[in-house]
């Protein structure tokens, strides 16, 4: 099938540049024009898809090629872009990090397969004539770069006045604009990167300065006349059956938020009704044929969840009945017996897993890994393969052996995931879309034991 719709990448040139906070100025003010854009994130991030579903009113999506691979991608572009004015992306850490001719899981890897005209961010502070090097190196490191403009982050105007023409003539590439610093506008930080867009109160606030400077001090007219240039895609749309009606509880609260909306969709067309609940609001699940525990920061909110004891009972009853339950990362630590904090402080948790998890003060686990089923179990048979990614700070002393993880470009490898007929719990973070079978299996699985 033929896809064809007006689309563009911010990028930058490394992490800290500004990527999403220019990309949420530009959401806004596109907004502000009346235009109604989709929004993206390239690679496995769940917090600023956060933020741009906030800003657009809409989910955004994540588009990763190692996860998904080339097809699945456009596909869901496609998909999601259905009605859009235009499609913007974002882009992972700078633009060309984590390029591999075997993982392809960078901002460059997604632009080059979904034919997206890429914008650079530049974060100028404490730099002028050298911001034009910069640039030259990024266009030229790849013939096929497809860098159609740039937009200087943290400069000065007096600055970029000066240097825009002699930036231009250096490079051949357009400058698209500016923004100044702005005291209050940052997203902060924590371990797994930006605070989730639940915890700023004043978002909505910040997003609308933003705008508001963007539309003073950014080229929309010439952005939304790049993102006309892109040209026609050709994807297969994978075949998507329903199964089954199921009910299916998934945790939603500021302890778990990590999901990716595109594998929610998938189970939701396959016959799933997903039912939102909250382990630190709620006394006990919802009615429910299966049970989905996301990743988030549980360990923020280890007392809470601690203090709720029906809620912990509910769900290590509904474990040990065997009914089918995907608990990810934060929410396999949940089903631990005992969570320790880095003060040595420890809480119980749900126990429908032998086992306890501490927090440490190192990444454990991280980037990609390619996942091989070493039994047959709910999402899978043995052998078969889904890519995934892991990032957590903390260990536990039942990681699990159902599946082999293999980092992409190394011999490291490790076992991990507690999986039978009924769980698949562990630290990795799967996208259905990366095997659909997984997600027929579930919706199975949980049909079969109603």
């Amino acid at each position: 099938m033929d896809f064809s719709a007006p689309r563009f990448m911010i990028t930058a040139t490394n992490s800290g540049s500004g990527k999403t906070t220019i990309t949420c100025a530009i959401l806004k003010a596109l907004l502000n024009q009346g235009l109604k854009p989709a929004a993206f994130k390239a690679g496995p991030d769940y917090i600023d898809p956060m933020f741009h579903s906030r800003v657009v009113g809409a989910k955004s999506r994540n588009l990763d090629v190692f996860m998904l691979g080339e097809n699945i991608c456009r596909y869901l572009l496609a998909k999601n872009s259905k009605n859009c004015d235009l499609a913007v992306l974002e882009g992972v850490m700078g633009y060309y990090d984590g390029i591999s001719t075997t993982t392809g899981g960078s901002a460059y890897a997604l632009a080059k397969e979904t034919k997206t005209p890429v914008i650079l961010v530049i974060n100028a502070d404490g730099a002028s004539l050298s911001i034009a090097a910069l640039i030259q190196g990024f266009k030229n490191f790849r013939a096929d770069s497809n860098i159609h403009g740039a937009i200087l982050n943290n400069i000065s105007p007096m600055t970029y006045v000066y240097y825009k023409d002699t930036i231009e003539k250096e490079t051949g590439v357009k400058l698209l604009g500016y923004m100044p610093k702005m005291e209050g506008c940052g997203f902060e930080s924590r371990h797994l990167g930006l605070i989730t867009a639940e915890e700023i109160n004043n978002l909505q606030v910040i997003v609308d300065r933003l705008a508001k400077q963007a539309e003073a001090t950014i080229d929309l007219k010439s952005i939304i006349e790049i993102a006309g240039t892109a040209p026609a895609l050709n994807y297969a749309a994978p075949k998507i059956e329903k199964i089954a009606n199921v009910r299916i509880a998934i945790a939603q609260d500021k302890a778990f938020c990590f999901y990716y909306q595109d594998s929610l969709d998938l189970l939701c067309e396959m016959g799933a009704e997903l039912v939102p609940f909250s382990p630190l609001q709620d006394s006990e699940l919802p009615e429910c044929d299966g049970l989905i525990l996301g990743g988030g920061y549980p360990e923020l909110y280890a007392e809470a969840l601690s203090k709720n004891e029906s809620m912990l009972n509910s769900i290590r009853k509904f474990i040990l009945k065997k009914k089918p339950c995907i608990a990810e990362c934060g929410g396999f630590m949940y089903l631990l017996d005992k969570y320790t904090d880095k003060d040595g402080k420890t809480w119980n948790w749900v126990g429908a897993i032998t086992g306890e998890v501490c927090m440490t003060n190192k990444l454990k686990r991280f980037g990609y890994i390619k996942l091989e089923s070493q039994n047959d179990n709910m999402l899978a048979k043995t052998g078969e393969k889904i890519n995934a990614h892991e990032f957590h700070y903390s260990d536990s002393t039942s990681n699990g052996n159902s599946f082999l993880a293999k980092k992409p470009e190394s011999f490291a490898q490790w076992e991990c995931i507690n999986a039978d007929d009924s769980l698949c719990a562990g630290y990795p973070h799967m996208h259905l879309y990366g095997n659909i079978s997984f997600a027929a299996n579930f919706i199975r699985a949980c049909y079969n034991k109603k």
